[in-house]
Order: C-alpha cells, then sequence, then structure tokens
C-alpha cells in the first residue's frame, strides 16, 4: 500500500510530467525532423551531385558488389553505410540548430531585466531640518 502512495508521489510531480511531455514532444519533432532531412533536404543535395541517393550509398566489405544497400544487407553482407550516417549527421545538425535557438529564446524570456537604479532614498525628518538650520545660518 505504501509503495503504491510513493509513486502515485512521484509520478504526480512536475518534474517527472515535464520529462514525459518533452520526450514525446521530443520523438515527434524527431520525425519531423527526419522526413525534412529525407523528403526536402536531400533530394536537392542528390540532384546537384548527378543524382545522388545518399541513403543508398554504402560500401561493401566482403569485395562482392550489389545492386542497393538493402539487397547487400539481405544477402547478409558486412556493409558501411556512410550514406545513411551522413543523413543522420544533417538531421543531428539540424535538431541541435532547433535545440539552440529554442534555448536561446527560453533564456531570453526567462531573462529578468536590469534592475533600475535605486532612487536616493528621501532625506529623515532630522535631515531635514539640519539643511534648514545650515541655510538660514548661511543668510
Amino acid at each position: 500500500m505504501k509503495i503504491a502512495q510513493e509513486f502515485r508521489e512521484f509520478i504526480s510531480r512536475g518534474n517527472v510530467i515535464d520529462l514525459a511531455v518533452g520526450v514525446i514532444i521530443g520523438a515527434a519533432f524527431g520525425k519531423i525532423v527526419n522526413s525534412l532531412v529525407a523528403e526536402v533536404i536531400m533530394p536537392p543535395i542528390g540532384a546537384a551531385m548527378k543524382g545522388v541517393d545518399f541513403s543508398s550509398l554504402f560500401v561493401s566489405l566482403d569485395g562482392k558488389t550489389y545492386e542497393t544497400l538493402a539487397a547487400a544487407k539481405q544477402a547478409g553482407a558486412p556493409v558501411i553505410g556512410y550514406g545513411v550516417f551522413f543523413n543522420t549527421v544533417i538531421e543531428f545538425v539540424i535538431i541541435a540548430a532547433c535545440v539552440f535557438l529554442l534555448v536561446k529564446v527560453v533564456n531570453k524570456i526567462k531573462r529578468e531585466p536590469a534592475p533600475s537604479p535605486a532612487a536616493p532614498p528621501e532625506p529623515t525628518r532630522s535631515e531635514v531640518l539640519l539643511a534648514e538650520i545650515r541655510d538660514a545660518l548661511k543668510k
């Protein structure tokens, strides 16, 4: 019974819920970036490089030639899929840039404005009286 109560308290903490929301949003954002790279960014780069599809670039380590990366994997050949790695690096750079911009905006919002210089405190009653006496003596 006590374990269930502790678990309920743990789950209801704000940090756990914030983390769960962050993971869900991050997974969805990852899918968006993956699609952006695969469907928007890489085709023009491939076209500029004479029709190269980066996701199909690989090196077969068994010395045989395969038509596609999928065919090499299906044959059980050891391969280095550097094209897929290249796509993943581009995805990482895009995600890192977006996270950087997001953190920059959040920090700008959270940053408190610099405190304005405080006005000098009003003189006390005795200071006012002393100033009046001084001014009267000068006359």
